[in-house]
Formats: structure tokens, sequence, C-alpha cells
């Protein structure tokens, strides 16, 4: 170790670009982690949502386009277009104790949907990690159509 010591001074004057680089990445997983950590909403694994989904009472809320719903979608699930999603509506405030899960077909959007909810005061936010299709993965079952 302590040869390690005297010679990483030398390593780094020779390796400058590689040096910054692999400090750059280092920071840049903290921060991550921190946001990750620091964020108010949990993201639920499809196993995570099915208990939830046995325990609770919980709001689906998909974020799909109407096409990407229409071939498949967790059952029970509301389809809301990103476009008009708004925490605010008086039919969605009357939720706000209920648990409140957002997820979309590939779990891109529904951070930011989830931290709408939250500045709009809903308690229990979460999101479907990987969203219906990590559903789907799981072979959990998936529903067609409107409804």
């Amino acid at each position: 170790m302590n040869d390690f010591l005297h010679k990483l001074p030398q390593f780094v004057g020779n390796h400058l670009a590689l040096s910054l680089l692999f400090v750059a990445l280092v920071i840049a997983l903290i921060v991550t982690q921190l946001m990750v950590l620091l964020r108010k909403y949990t993201e639920l694994t499809p196993a995570g949502l099915t208990q939830l989904i046995n325990r609770d009472t919980p709001l689906l809320i998909d974020l799909s386009a109407i096409a990407d719903f229409e071939k498949m979608h967790v059952p029970g699930a509301k389809n809301v277009v990103t476009s008009q999603f708004d925490p605010e509506n008086k039919d969605l405030a009357k939720a706000r104790e209920l648990p409140v899960v957002v997820m979309d077909k590939d779990g891109r959007t529904s951070d930011g949907a989830a931290q709408r909810l939250i500045k709009a005061g809903f308690t229990r936010v979460y999101t479907l990690g990987g969203g219906v299709l990590a559903w789907q993965q799981a072979q959990l079952p998936v529903a067609k159509g409107k409804n």
C-alpha cells in the first residue's frame, strides 16, 4: 500500500486526462446517489408494486402514450397523457392521502410527474422502475384496451 501511495503522484502526472475523468466519474456517482437518497418518492420494483396493490389501494397513473397504453398496461391503471397531467386537478386532489404510483412505458418520464405530485402536496408517491415493460418482463398480468 505504501508503494502505491508513492507511485500515485507519478501516475496522475503521466495520465492527467485519465485521472481527471476518474475524479469526474466518482463525483457524478456521488451526486447521483445523493439525489436518489434525497428524493421524496420511492421507486418500486414490479414485486414492490404488487405488494403495495395487495396491501393498499393505490391510484395507478400511467403516463404512456394512448397507443402504448392500449397495447398493455398494469391492470387498474388510468391513462393520462403527459401533456395533460395536472396534479392540481380537483379530481386528483381528492387522492392526496392515497398512495399514488406513476408509471409509463419504460420508466423514463415518471420521475418528473412524481416530483410534480410531491410539490402539489401528495405524501405517498411512488414510481414503477422500468415502467410497464418491467412489469411485463416480470411476467405479471397486463391489461389491454382502454380500461
